[in-house]
């Protein structure tokens, strides 16, 4: 039995318990950085596998390391277990945690003789948008010694290179001042006027940005009461931009809005968070040309690049790949016309497709790791990074 044999052996063994698990974790939904029972959910599973795991790593309570194999070649698998308020894990980040853990086990099976070592990252709160796990286990020193990372993501079809912006996060808040608004209105400083100064410039804006540029936000508090001026509002916004250096460009001009309704109101402007933002994702191509294979040889249908062109997200993997060499496939649950980030792709996450999306993409991962070590200029290329 060869290497790619014995590992798909090992997660067939695994396959019922990492469904459960998947299941388990969409069934209690935790938000970012409050993951407790996901993190430890996964902690015991690898730690029954054998994995030697590190609990509450960077001083992050509910990120985690899982290491197996002694290879020279280090690679490292996401784990992502957040999920959003509201509807719960409409992203599919229960299937990734559960791909995480079903790709390191069928890869320890093997490791040693395949000349890898197998590292499990359990990365907290992808979906803050700002300072999130992987931002925060990277100035943390993390990723030290890890030469390649890899992690699947549930979509409604199968990319191998999915377009990933850069994106940032951040909380809007004008301060002014209370008053009678009918029987002492102009003592009042009016923060909701400022908001809506700020939102009706953002509105002109979007003529003269970018196609690929992105702004969305939500106002998070807009007053006490109708017959008080407000004197607190707030807002949480998202702006993208296909790299970087675009999105510090679109930042500029979204400030300058949320300034001009202070300054058209009086009101004081503070802006919090956007210190830590998500880069682009840049796929490395030989990892990806890999998967793509073990993709199509598992019966996947990749998505026609058309498709991939349309598609527009971001996620603090970006942020690893400017670092380590690094791939973030998605993967089709057959969701389709629900979408991420809908109730209904909530619904789709715990589907015999998404089960079935699991079982895959653990696979896939595998069988590409286990082609990285034996492509002697991939494996080459990656040892040789310090």
């Amino acid at each position: 039995m060869n290497s790619k044999q014995a590992a798909r052996a090992r997660l067939d063994q695994a396959r019922a318990a990492l469904t459960a698990l998947s299941h388990r974790i969409h069934a209690h939904p935790e938000l970012g950085f409050e993951e407790q029972q996901a993190c430890s959910w996964l902690v015991e599973m690898l730690d029954d596998a054998g994995f030697e795991v590190q609990t509450g790593v960077c001083e992050l309570p509910t990120a985690f390391i899982a290491k197996a194999g002694s290879g020279p070649l280090n690679i490292g698998i996401m784990a992502e277990y957040d999920s959003l308020p509201g509807i719960g894990h409409a992203c599919g980040h229960n299937l990734i945690a559960a791909m995480a853990i079903g790709a390191a086990m069928a890869l320890a099976k093997v490791a040693d003789d395949a000349g890898i070592t197998v590292t499990v990252i359990g990365t907290p709160a992808e979906e803050v948008g700002n300072a999130s796990g992987k931002v925060l286990l990277l100035e943390r020193g993390a990723y030290k010694g890890i030469h390649a990372a890899m992690m699947v993501h549930p979509a409604p079809m199968d990319f191998v290179q999915p377009n990933i912006i850069a994106a940032s996060m951040f909380d809007v808040h004008y301060t002014g001042k209370e008053a009678h608004a009918s029987a002492f209105p102009e003592l009042g400083i009016n923060a909701a006027d400022a908001l809506t100064v700020a939102q009706t410039a953002i509105g002109l804006l979007r003529q003269h940005i970018r196609q690929s540029d992105r702004i969305h936000g939500i106002c998070t508090h807009g007053g006490e009461a109708p017959n008080i001026v407000p004197a607190h509002t707030s807002a949480r916004y998202i702006i993208r931009g296909e790299t970087s250096q675009e999105l510090e460009e679109l930042r500029v001009k979204v400030r300058h809005c949320f300034e001009a309704g202070a300054l058209a109101t009086g009101t004081k402007l503070e802006l919090r968070g956007g210190d830590k933002p998500y880069t682009e994702m840049l796929h490395d191509a030989d990892m990806a040309e890999l998967y793509r294979v073990n993709a199509v040889a598992l019966g996947r249908r990749l998505a026609a690049p058309e498709s991939n062109a349309r598609f527009s997200a971001s996620t603090d993997m970006g942020n690893v790949s400017k670092t380590i060499p690094s791939i973030h496939p998605m993967i089709g649950i057959d969701c389709l016309p629900a979408v991420n980030h809908q109730p209904e792709f909530t619904a789709h996450c715990v589907s015999a497709a998404a089960d079935q999306a699991l079982w895959d993409g653990a696979l896939g991962m595998a069988w590409t790791a286990i082609d990285m070590a034996a492509d002697k200029n991939l494996s080459t290329r990656l040892l040789a990074r310090k």
